[in-house]
């Protein structure tokens, strides 16, 4: 009997059928995994793998899988932080459901379309929209008090309308102070309210405290909730506020002076792009002064700046290429403010009007690297202190570090990778059965050739790769199925990646 004949001979059998499954199954993830062309030796090798039961999806989604990577490599650093100080925006965030409080105004849906400013609910409605058909976060400044006071009031008797710590500097600060051995200061505007909320660990300055608090409204809406033809692709929120003393950085001054008896290791700086909405002028004047304070931070202590949502090209080019950015050590930025980054400075992929979907990495990759090479030191010869930039977007996080003056990055970028996953969901550790992977497991370290390609491997899931002088470091998030809250996770993201992140060597930044 020739072989054909044996084969249909015991095809009808439970045990051809389950070892048919195990070849397949295993076919299928090889393939997809390493993209390996040698497919006859996999199926071969996967049909003599003993126990199959043992590796049952069931028993070892990629989701567990790195999940359970994550638990065993995210290491604390050899040397830690033991004072930060944070400044200089804080508030109290409330939330509300976005299409609620509208529907509550009296407002219609309509076309969406963005402003640079708010000066009616007309065009809050218009921003909402526009943002929520892209499912991106933004954040605007409202310029009419009187109407923002209405829609506040109106916001915090919504049914269901719920009362935060906000501002990044605050959040920061919160996240920062859930490791009890770290001391944290924080400067910002801090009202009664707000200073009942903080963690009791944060130490705010007498000079930071004021009569009344600032509120900023956040708009949050759900992936797929819809309101008249807008649907929104998945879940965010849209922040708005008058917020003049945080939109004047008016406690810098007090935040920097408060450092010479604080003496921290670490900076944590915030607020700037509330600044936008006061105009050029005022900006520009602002922006000097910031500068000159900023300065005054002794250079062997390394000062991250956390960035927000901003629209004003001109303004962000004043704090990349003449003002902050050269005098900072770390940034941290989402997809959306990357992207206008680049547009500001005509970098790669400036004609990008938005992103379509998960950002391209290797697109990415261009843009980060541009900044360090551009803005940081990514040369011994350069005057720049930046040397580190920590990336996020909804499905994976990239860190990009000039070699020689950071360690640990590869615990850092899962960290803050895995508070992501956690707090999304409203929880404190990471539940596989409500996250999901959206990342891709194949890509390229750049847009344009020369490339090199590369894949995520979920049992060891950060990629690294190098271009010059920068190395980066890559991991997927598994991202939040029905994210309870989506405002502060950045503010999370970046927290942790420095809670994890080492300074290697005590030069002066």
């Amino acid at each position: 009997m020739d072989c054909l004949h044996i084969i249909i001979g015991v095809c009808g059998s439970i045990m051809w059928r389950k070892a048919s499954a195990a070849a397949l199954l295993a076919l299928a993830v090889g393939y997809f995994y390493y993209g390996s062309s040698d497919l006859p030796e996999q199926i071969l090798q996967s049909i003599s793998l003993p126990n199959f039961q043992a590796s049952s999806p069931s028993q070892n989604s990629v989701e567990q899988v790195i999940s359970a990577a994550w638990e065993t490599l995210i290491t604390l650093p050899t040397r830690q932080w033991s004072k930060v100080a944070v400044g200089v925006n804080a508030c109290v965030d409330v939330v509300v459901s976005g299409v609620g409080l509208l529907q509550a105004l009296a407002v219609d849906p309509g076309t969406g379309l963005d402003h640079e400013v708010l000066h009616s609910k007309e065009d809050l409605k218009e921003a909402f929209i526009h943002f929520m058909a892209r499912g991106a976060a933004a954040e605007r400044f409202f310029s009419d008090n009187e109407a923002f006071q209405r829609i506040a009031r109106a916001a915090a008797e919504y049914p269901g309308a719920k009362l935060y710590v906000g501002g990044n500097a605050a959040l920061i600060g919160q996240k920062l102070a859930t490791y009890p051995d770290l001391m944290v200061l924080l400067c910002g505007p801090v009202g009664p309210k707000l200073h009942e909320m903080l963690d009791e660990q944060i130490l705010v300055p007498p000079e930071s405290l004021q009569e009344t608090d600032e509120y900023h409204l956040i708009l949050e809406y759900k992936a797929g909730e819809q309101w008249g033809s807008t649907r929104a692709p998945q879940a965010n929120r849209f922040i708005f506020s008058h917020d003049v003393s945080n939109g004047e950085m008016s406690s810098l001054e007090t935040f920097v002076a408060s450092l010479d008896e604080f003496e921290p290791d670490l900076v944590v700086l915030s607020g700037l792009h509330m600044m936008e909405g006061q105009g050029r002028e005022l900006w520009e004047e602002r922006l000097k002064e910031a500068v000159l304070a900023i300065s005054d931070i002794p250079k062997d202590i390394p000062i991250h700046l956390e960035l927000a949502s901003m629209t004003d090209k001109d303004y962000m080019n004043s704090i990349m290429q003449e003002q902050v950015m050269p005098i900072v050590s770390s940034i941290g930025l989402n997809e959306q403010e990357l992207l206008f980054l680049s547009q500001a400075g005509k970098g790669p992929h400036a004609d990008l009007a938005a992103w379509k979907g998960i950002p391209d990495v290797g697109q990415v990759s261009d843009i980060l690297l541009w900044i360090l090479e551009q803005h940081g030191r990514s040369e011994p010869s350069s005057e720049a202190d930046l040397t580190r930039i920590h990336f996020h977007t909804l499905a994976y996080h990239i860190l990009a570090t000039v070699d020689g003056y950071w360690g640990n990055q590869a615990a850092a970028v899962m960290a803050g990778a895995r508070v992501a996953s956690s707090q999304a969901c409203g929880l404190q550790s990471v539940d596989v059965s409500k996250v999901e992977l959206k990342a891709p497991l194949q890509f390229h370290s750049s847009h344009a050739e020369p490339r090199e390609k590369l894949s995520l491997n979920p049992a060891e899931p950060v990629t690294v790769w190098r271009r010059g002088n920068v190395t980066f470091h890559m991991t997927a998030v598994l991202v939040c199925k029905q994210p309870l809250r989506t405002v502060g996770l950045g503010d999370a993201i970046s927290a942790e990646g420095l809670v994890y992140s080492e300074l290697k060597t005590q030069q002066p930044f």
